[in-house]
């Protein structure tokens, strides 16, 4: 391990931090906290904590010893001060003498100790850091670390021998009260030590600098490596794979398909997902004994929060023979289940507490020949997912390199998976409507479309942007947010809408819905109007809609999960206008088309729906096209465009909350909803 401490880096950081009245040592812990947090073979996604012992001011002037310690939530990679909030140490140390102390009121302790009322809760290893008198705390995940701790009943004997007599010897405790007091004790009995290591968990350096603790964990973390890397025997025995491989992205509907939680009739908890391969990955998926090495479970216990009990290994994907892997997915993913299932039910019934189980899919999918496949309600968590999958795999390749991959019991990883101060944090998370969900809007740079664009990602949804205008289509997604993405495309052209929604699958795995809004006008009486013309408007205005149906009705069906087809159909397709035959006409037979396919895919949970929307802002009604008709009427701008019952101008904007209705209208098919203001020529009815 590459020790990153530079004299010139931290004095810089120091003098900046100095300037916003931030002391040196709480400047220097910021600068190594980020050292260590932007190391992923260190600290993954909140696997790590530090710590330093200061001095504080409060609200009225009094000073006090505190305990400046990582805040749940922060990123210790980018952590910035306040990301280190002051706790008074006295009452933390009194604690000590206490016989027990439950979570809640550890954290309620914490809580009312800060110096800043504020700040987010503290570590909930404080207590640890709290009781170690060194100045400075060091604690990460460390992948070659866990390997030699995630052993069998010889881990003590192992840790000694690599470690020696300066690092401590911690037997696995839940993080909390209990372990912070085993591990002062373990201090106590020989204050030589310069570190801790705590069986199956992880490992502790402190010192009375910044640099010292920092050199400390490289320095046996670097031991830790030279012993894998010394002692490595190669584990890895080839399995023979297919022939014919399928790319990811013929499988990835598949498996998205078969993660969804269904709740009921027609309803589905989606999850996106992140792709992950490397010539590392697949050696290690490609051997034998993966899907032993799964079912041991997780390298280190926070790991649960992430990928449950263990990532869910799979055999090798044929090309030749999808539909049969696609059954073969279905059933390990109801096993998966399953077993999750008699896991929470055997533990939950070991006491009286009372809780509810959480959603039994797999967040990690291990494909043989293909990669990884890391799921989550969002892409972030989908990603952190994949992430956490590398670091398995470089732990779980060192255990089995030096010995037998025996990471903690699934009997004690239940504590901390349904730990109620983590089934606190996870109840205060409130998914949105579309989260999960994947949707791709065409025409997704012009008015309408970016305003849809922009309130499904508002809405949870991720978004694909496809727009014939690339860049135009890039500016919409950034704008839209939420990880949305912009695609170049020709909707008129079959192949440009193929590469748009594997873009699509690639990047989360699928698509749910699809807002079909690509169009525009053109002009001209229909007796004289020029055949080239006609039919170039039907390619955009009707066939283009068809093409993008067919494509997302492919995926769909791969999926199982439903789905949502909505259409920009135009007050033309009810209410013909004179000369826009050759707009009208297509739109028409794409409003027929919307009820086709409500009518052919219902039976699996297709909804189709279309929206009838007049006198819109946008590229095809410009700003000139409307001063020349309010002009030929004798009206003013503001009146053309509230001209309707309502006397209102329609935009954009409520365009796309019509779309945004059918996409979450569950049971409503085959509709058309008009957003006009009150147009009576253009009713249906």
């Amino acid at each position: 391990m590459k020790n990153l401490w530079k004299d010139t880096d931290a004095e810089a950081l120091v003098a900046a931090y100095g300037q916003k009245g931030v002391e040196r040592d709480l400047a220097l812990r910021v600068y190594t906290t980020r050292l260590l947090g932007g190391e992923p073979r260190l600290v993954l996604h909140g696997g790590g904590n530090t710590s330093v012992k200061l001095e504080a001011t409060d609200l009225v002037g009094d000073h006090w010893p505190v305990l400046c310690v990582k805040g749940s939530g922060w990123d210790m990679g980018v952590i910035e001060p306040q990301g280190l909030p002051a706790v008074k140490l006295a009452p933390l140390l009194k604690a000590r003498a206490l016989e027990s102390l439950s979570d809640e009121d550890m954290v309620s302790l914490q809580r009312a100790n800060l110096i800043d009322p504020g700040s987010p809760n503290p570590s909930v290893e404080t207590l640890l850091h709290a009781f170690l008198p060194q100045k400075f705390v060091d604690h990460t995940h460390s992948t070659a670390v866990l390997a030699i701790v995630d052993q069998g009943d010889d881990s003590e004997a192992l840790i000694r021998k690599v470690f020696g007599p300066k690092m401590g010897y911690v037997p696995y405790i839940k993080p909390g009260f209990d372990l912070a007091k085993a591990a002062a004790e373990i201090y106590d009995q020989d204050p030589s030590v310069e570190g801790l290591i705590l069986d199956k968990h992880g490992i502790f350096t402190f010192a009375e600098t910044a640099k010292d603790a920092y050199d400390l964990m490289i320095r046996y973390v670097t031991v830790a490596e030279d012993y894998v890397a010394q002692n490595t025997a190669n584990p890895l025995v080839p399995v023979t794979l297919p022939k014919r491989l399928p790319d990811p992205a013929q499988i990835a509907p598949l498996l998205r398909g078969a993660v969804a939680m269904r709740h009921g009739e027609g309803r589905f908890d989606r999850m996106v997902s992140d792709f992950r391969t490397s010539p590392t990955i697949l050696e290690f998926l490609n051997a034998e004994g993966l899907e032993r090495r799964a079912a041991r479970g997780v390298s280190t216990p926070d790991l649960s929060i992430r990928i449950k009990t263990g990532p869910m290994a799979l055999p090798a994907p044929d090309a030749d023979n999808l539909d049969a892997y696609a059954e073969t997915v279905k059933t390990h993913v109801a096993d998966y289940v399953a077993e999750y299932t008699r896991y929470f039910e055997e533990n939950d019934a070991r006491d009286e507490v009372k809780r509810t189980m959480l959603d039994p899919m797999p967040r990690l999918l291990l494909v043989p020949g293909l990669g990884m496949f890391g799921f989550g309600r969002t892409l972030k968590d989908a990603k952190i997912a994949s992430d956490v999958g590398e670091m398995w795999i470089e732990a779980v390749r060192g255990a089995e390199a030096i010995g037998d991959f025996r990471p903690l019991a699934k009997s004690d990883l239940f504590e901390l998976e349904y730990w109620s101060l983590e089934q606190a944090k996870l109840a205060g998370n409130k998914p949105k409507p579309l989260t999960g969900q994947v949707a791709l809007v065409t025409g997704g740079a012009g008015a309408i479309g970016a305003a849809t664009a922009k309130l499904f990602a508002s809405q949870g949804a991720h978004v694909v942007v496809v727009d014939l205008d690339a860049e135009k289509a890039k500016e919409a997604a950034k704008a839209a947010g939420n990880g949305s993405i912009g695609v170049g495309a020709d909707v008129t052209k079959p192949e440009d809408i193929a590469a748009a929604f594997e873009q699509a699958v690639r990047n989360y795995g699928g698509v749910d819905i699809v807002v079909s809004n690509a169009g525009a006008a053109f002009e001209g009486g229909i007796g004289e109007l020029d055949d080239a013309l006609l039919r170039k408007s039907f390619e955009l205005n009707f066939f283009s809609h068809q093409n993008v149906a067919q494509a997302a009705v492919r995926i769909f069906k791969q999926q199982g999960t439903g789905g949502t087809l909505l259409f920009n159909t135009s007050k033309q397709a009810v209410n013909p206008g004179p000369k826009f035959g050759a707009y009208g006409i297509p739109k028409a037979a794409t409003l027929f088309l919307s009820r086709q396919y409500a009518l052919e895919y219902g039976g699996i949970g297709v909804r189709a729906n279309a929206v009838n929307a007049d006198r819109i802002r946008s590229g095809l009604l410009t700003d000139e096209m409307i001063a020349n008709r309010s002009k030929a009427r004798g009206l003013s701008e503001k009146d053309y465009m509230s001209g309707n019952l309502l006397g209102l101008e329609v935009t954009a904007e409520h365009v796309a909350q019509a779309f945004l209705h059918h996409a979450l209208a569950e049971r409503t098919t085959a509709d058309v909803t008009t957003v006009d203001g009150g147009n009576i020529a253009a009713t249906l009815r």
